[in-house]
């Protein structure tokens, strides 16, 4: 190619990055199901099992389908390397796993997705590895909780489900001081909206699963840096452990990823229009979109989540909302006929969920309210439907709430 593919505009890597041809000269990228690979002599997988020679060895270490998606999603995110999982908490899992060992500490956000308070909290310390949560939002509480051990620094923003806001950049800065890494799950932000790489943190996160598929059609994760860190830290735990990415559910992600921009920021211009649209709403108590300015962190939001560019768009296309009760909640989520009501989110169909008692059920009641998460409030993912369309649904559920 007489081109380097990081001089390219996003939309070109979005459709072209890392796609690599048979000799069969397909336009679409190559679906290849296989499990194992085969070698010309003996001595061609003696120097391949080496690491001498070029080449794929067995589909749980990579695949060429897995590497094309992994190529064209770490020239989006501006990384160096990525290593697909098989969902996004394998991921989250892999990113943390390999930078700790026992005696380890870990400081993360309070407002965290379940799945990923239960690996710091309860799975964590079985293997000797101690968590404190904090205010995520209050860069003090992060330098506070720091330990002599402290090894890691764990970032969800904006975070589920209430789009509190860290500021990266600052526990990045934090980090360093103190010799530990920083891992960020970018998931609401999506790598349109938001480069934490480019804010210090050593690691990003990914549930492809959400908006890279974005049609709620096959599960997937991934892992993005620097290719010595990703190897030094991932490459032993992927090859023994198998957190592979199936090459089937890596050519749907692959495809996902050619309209992931012109989804996401379809999606986010209708955001913007609900959340303004819920936060006049006499029957909502309180709304929390990072595009808004009565947001309690919108002055970091509108510095880190603008993609790279100068201006910020809104940033997500997720919005939380507080109802007052869970039968307030409840009457909205049934009354609803176009929006789904769905613990998902990303998706191009717009979806509904009461955090409460799906995605943040195993949390205690306690560790619910240090984030603020009360049985009223709804999270709407916004999809790909006509704006008008859905403030008509969102009218006529309020009227049952």
């Amino acid at each position: 190619m007489s081109e380097d593919p990081k001089d390219w505009e996003l939309a070109t890597r979005l459709v072209r990055g890392g796609a690599m041809r048979s000799p069969f000269g397909e336009t679409a990228e190559a679906l290849y199901l296989t499990q194992s690979f085969v070698y010309e002599s003996a001595e061609s997988a003696d120097a391949r099992f080496k690491g001498e020679a070029p080449g794929f060895v067995y589909s749980r270490y990579a695949n060429p389908t897995v590497k094309m998606f992994e190529d064209r999603l770490a020239l989006l995110e501006g990384a160096e390397a990525c290593r697909a999982t098989a969902s996004g908490m394998a991921a989250v899992h892999l990113a943390l796993t390999g930078l700790l060992k026992a005696g380890d500490h870990v400081v993360a956000g309070k407002a965290l997705f379940g799945s990923c308070r239960w690996i710091l909290a309860t799975w964590a310390p079985r293997f000797g590895v101690e968590a404190t949560f904090v205010e995520a939002s209050d860069p003090a509480a992060w330098r506070a909780a720091v330990r002599p051990n402290t090894r890691l620094f764990f970032i969800e923003s904006p975070a589920n489900p209430l789009l509190e806001i860290t500021d990266i950049a600052a526990v990045s800065a934090l980090a360093r001081e103190i010799g530990a890494k920083v891992v960020v799950d970018n998931v609401f932000a999506t790598p349109i909206f938001q480069k934490p790489l480019t804010l210090g943190a050593d690691v990003v996160v990914y549930s492809a699963t959400k908006h890279i598929d974005g049609q709620g059609r096959v599960l997937g994760g991934a892992v993005l840096g620097e290719t010595t860190l990703l190897d030094e830290a991932y490459k032993d735990f992927i090859r023994h452990t198998g957190p592979a990415l199936s090459p089937f559910n890596a050519w749907v992600l692959l495809n996902g990823l050619v309209t992931l921009d012109l989804r996401v920021r379809a999606q986010t211009t209708t955001a913007a229009a609900l959340a303004d649209r819920l936060a006049a709403h006499a029957k909502v108590r309180a709304c929390r979109y990072p595009g808004r300015a009565d947001h309690p962190q919108h002055e970091v939001a509108r510095r880190q989540m603008t993609g790279g560019g100068n201006q910020m768009l809104g940033g997500s296309n997720l919005i939380a909302f507080d109802l007052g009760t869970q039968a307030a909640a409840f009457n909205f989520l049934n009354a609803l006929s176009l929006v789904d009501i769905s613990n998902n989110l990303g998706d191009a169909r717009s979806m509904a969920t009461h955090p409460t008692t799906t995605t943040h059920r195993s949390m205690t009641d306690e560790q619910r309210l240090e984030i603020g998460l009360t049985p009223g409030w709804v999270r709407l993912s916004v999809g790909l439907e006509g704006a008008a369309d859905l403030a008509r649904d969102l009218d006529r559920a309020l009227d049952k709430a």
